[in-house]
């Protein structure tokens, strides 16, 4: 791998005149569009080249999504140019402080108490949240304009007011032909100001997640996705570069493991969050962190990889720079990582995601790799 997925939006930053390092060498016309297709990644598009030849002839490299390689995790990674420990958003799910202690946070649907809980934008608001800027606000004040190809509801998502943070315009789009004609209209125009466009489809991902990555379904989005992406590439003016990529692979699950029957993961614990390839265990109070490790240790065996908060710091599973202390204070107290094909799933909680055949998160290069692809 030749970089992160923290790289991208810098040296985009870097290649618009921008001053500071560009560490992905990128060089642009007039205009960027940066389309993420979500659950895009390099592994998968290598083994099934063939049924995405536009896309696989263009990848210029392949970055690292970072830990966890979720979506929330990696798009403020994007969003903000910097790596999980320096934003905060540090997984799917994650313990925020109460009065009690913890209370589960959803940072994807930006809801307390699971993803089906009341919406948390006024409770956590998103800006206090996460106060990092962004690297589309450093866009902004170097005078592009700042557009965004994304499904509607997006652009007032607690996670975009977090992590994206710049105010632009809106081209709505759920299906992929509103992604081409969204980004066409971008593109298409004579003004001298520069223009950035965020792009995004989800559709790789749902199908990858209900289907399997690599299912007959999955790969119909796939090749509908190379097709949109071949079809924009034809009608794009010269002045416009896009740049593509993933925000993390995805794994078939083979082996799972249901928390919920498990009573010796439960004995010490408040909280169970993440997701089903990453899990951050916060321990109620009075309970050591030594007997909560040693339980999970020994109860998963082969299935996961557990650690203390403090080996995955000093680790830098997060990032190179050690995190804030409230950053610190949002991981998990005990880390467990599925290894192989296992997942960790807690039905009574994640009653949907359980049901997936599709995962991601952990540190499989499966789940951690993901093309950056590159046109003009």
């Amino acid at each position: 791998m030749t970089g992160m997925l923290s790289d991208v939006l810098p040296s985009v930053c870097s290649a618009f005149g921008i001053a500071g390092e560009n560490p992905l060498g990128l060089t642009v016309e007039r205009d960027v569009v940066l389309l993420l297709i979500d659950g895009l990644g390099a592994e998968l598009l290598r083994r099934h080249a063939e049924d995405a030849p536009t896309l696989a002839a263009h990848v210029r490299s392949t970055l690292n999504a970072g830990f966890p390689a979720t979506t929330a995790s990696s798009l403020s990674s994007l969003a903000l140019g910097a790596p999980c420990a320096a934003h905060g958003i540090v997984g799917y799910s994650f313990g925020v402080p109460d009065e009690h202690g913890r209370r589960l946070f959803n940072s994807l649907r930006w809801t307390i108490d699971g993803a089906s809980g009341p919406d948390a934008r006024e409770s956590h608001p998103p800006r206090e949240l996460q106060r990092r800027r962004s690297r589309l606000e450093d866009l902004a004040d170097a005078g592009a304009e700042i557009h965004y190809v994304v499904p509607a509801y997006q652009e007032t998502s607690g996670l975009t007011r977090a992590s994206f943070r710049a105010a632009g315009v809106l081209h709505p789009a759920s299906h992929l032909d509103e992604v081409r004609a969204g980004v066409l209209e971008v593109a298409r125009h004579d003004s001298a100001t520069r223009r950035f466009a965020y792009a995004y489809t989800g559709l790789l991902d749902a199908a990858g997640h209900v289907h399997g990555p690599g299912s007959p379904e999955w790969l119909g989005v796939l090749r509908a996705v190379d097709a949109m992406f071949a079809d924009l590439l034809a009608d794009l003016p010269a002045t416009c570069t896009v740049l593509a990529t993933g925000d993390h692979g995805m794994i078939q699950a083979e082996s799972l493991v249901n928390l919920d029957v498990l009573p010796a993961l439960h004995r010490g614990v408040r909280i169970i969050a993440g997701e089903a390839r990453v899990r951050h265990v916060y321990l109620a109070r009075g309970h050591h962190v030594d007997d909560v490790l040693a339980r999970w240790s020994e109860t998963l065996g082969p299935h996961a990889h557990v650690v203390t908060r403090e080996q995955a710091l000093d680790e830098h599973w997060f990032g190179p720079t050690p995190p804030n202390p409230v950053v610190a204070h949002r991981i998990g107290h005990v880390l467990a990582v599925a290894q192989g094909g296992s997942v960790l799933v807690t039905p009574s909680q994640e009653p949907m995601e359980s049901r997936m055949l599709g995962h991601h998160g952990a540190w499989t290069v499966d789940e951690q790799a993901i093309p950056l692809i590159t046109a003009r």
